[in-house]
């Protein structure tokens, strides 16, 4: 059976409830946002349904269903948890030709309820035609992320952008098609950037000045409330499922993304093919731009554009160089923001299944990288303690000369660790090693990270326990407990 999908109008409405439980309580709100005169019939109502009779928000017949209840009425939701006694109100309903809504009875319903994205006035609904309330559920959840609270008052604009055209229109066809550009992505983009930042720039006056020519109300902003703006974005290791929401949100409605190689090609494809895209990483060790580079590209994007997006693998803040781009940024007084993603340590843990701490085993983390200046290769001033679990980013490609590195920092030789290379990708790999074993093992593909200390013994990828009891030292041994 197809559906017919149709919004409804019940202000002043009259609208029965039959039951007084959780069930009918929960599709009560619906009603009364709507402006419906809900009647609830029910022996007995749950403390939620008597405190909205108390505030005269709903009506209460204190008894049991009868056919005449549906006197005069509009709609009815069968709701209470005797199927039996849903099936009688549907059919009563039915013959007096008043929609009803059986909850969770998709064979007693003329209508069910969607799942609904609301923003304002805007409403999304989703139905499955009863099938999968689950999956609608899940895509509302999506929609949500997609459709942000931004739109209520985007939807206010246009509606007041509409009356005025209408108003002052001798031509329909140009108020049409100009209603249409105003809705458009493009000016939906401005409108946010404006409501959400300070400052003005040459494109948005231009944007003004063209609006106003063409007769195109503006949004409803200071002539001074733009200003160029620029998030430096975590991408996290690469599944795309593990972005934040607000990074998608940002991905979707950027002008221009600067991103890096690693960034995946799955990531990738959540922008739009109408965003400019520049690739400012570096492939097989040679850089296509420079850090200075970088940071000019970043500040002209910025004052050009109204939502430039820096993508960064992992977390921009940890091992990403964003503090150059921020003291850039700043220097050109520019309004920027950072959206934290999942750090390449996170990950590599998850996809090893180790714990970073453990408290039988490892009480602090060290983060450092191999990938730094030549004279700045030891932990200097920091003591490596047995249970201090090492996290190295960029190792490669030389293990060797990490291997080397650990030992002359003071790591024992024989303490366990652990190459992840691509984590959370589908070509993720795990490879376990004593320090002293990593000279021997091939490189892995980038990205990739080490994992050293006791808590590595504990992966799946490890050997086991009893086998790593044997090759460490007492110092080791005696931090371990066996399960």
């Amino acid at each position: 059976m197809t559906l017919f999908p149709a919004f409804l109008k019940l202000q002043n409405r009259r609208v029965l409830v039959v039951g007084g439980g959780t069930i009918a309580a929960s599709k009560i709100p619906s009603l009364l946002e709507a402006g419906a005169q809900v009647t609830v019939v029910a022996p007995e109502l749950n403390p939620q349904l008597t405190e909205r009779v108390r505030n005269q928000e709903i009506a209460w017949l204190k008894k049991t269903f009868e056919s005449s209840d549906l006197d005069c009425k509009f709609l009815v939701i069968a709701a209470t948890a005797i199927p039996e006694l849903n099936a009688q109100v549907f059919e009563k309903a039915d013959q007096r030709n008043i929609l009803c809504n059986a909850v969770d009875d998709i064979h007693h319903c003329h209508f069910y309820y969607g799942s609904i994205v609301q923003r304002g006035d805007l409403q999304i609904a989703i139905s499955t035609n009863g099938k999968s309330p689950a999956l609608a559920q899940r895509l509302r959840k999506e929609l949500e992320q997609q459709f942000g609270a931004e739109y209520a008052d985007w939807l206010d604009h246009l509606g007041e952008s509409r009356e005025r055209l209408r108003a002052v229109s001798t031509d329909s066809e140009a108020t049409k098609q100009q209603l249409h550009q105003l809705a458009s992505r493009e000016r939906f983009d401005h409108f946010v950037s404006q409501n959400d930042h300070s400052g003005t720039t040459t494109e948005n006056l231009s944007f003004r000045a063209e609006s106003v020519e063409r007769g195109i109300p503006l949004p409803r902003a200071s002539v001074n409330s733009q200003r160029a703006s620029v998030y430096l974005i975590g991408a996290g290791p690469g599944d795309p499922d593990l972005l934040t929401a607000k990074a998608i949100r940002l991905l979707q409605t950027a002008n221009v993304v600067l991103h890096d190689s690693l960034v995946t090609p799955e990531i990738l494809a959540l922008i739009p093919a109408t965003t400019e895209r520049i690739d400012v990483g570096k492939r097989a060790g040679h850089r296509l731009l420079t850090q200075d580079e970088i940071n000019a590209l970043l500040v002209d994007a910025a004052h050009r554009h109204p939502i430039v997006v820096r993508l960064k693998g992992g977390d921009p803040l940890l091992f990403g160089r964003a503090a150059e781009e921020m003291d850039a940024l700043r220097a050109a007084n520019i309004i920027f923001e950072i959206v934290p993603g999942i750090s390449a340590a996170f990950a590599s843990a998850a996809a090893a299944q180790v714990s970073l701490t453990e408290r039988r085993l490892a009480s602090r983390v060290l983060f450092t990288t191999f990938s730094r200046s030549a004279d700045v290769r030891a932990f200097a001033g920091i003591p490596i303690a047995p249970d201090t679990t090492v996290v190295v980013y960029m190792p490669g490609p030389d293990y060797g000369e990490v291997s080397q590195w650990l030992i002359d920092s003071g790591i024992v030789s024989e303490t366990p660790c652990l190459l992840i290379s691509k984590a959370s990708q589908r070509e993720q790999s795990v490879r376990a090693a004593t320090v002293s074993q990593l000279a021997s093992l091939q490189p892995l593909p980038a990205p990739a990270l080490l994992i050293v200390g006791r808590v590595a013994s504990h992966s799946a990828a490890s050997i086991t326990t009893s086998d790593w009891l044997q090759q460490l030292g007492p110092e080791f041994r005696s931090g371990f407990l066996l399960s």
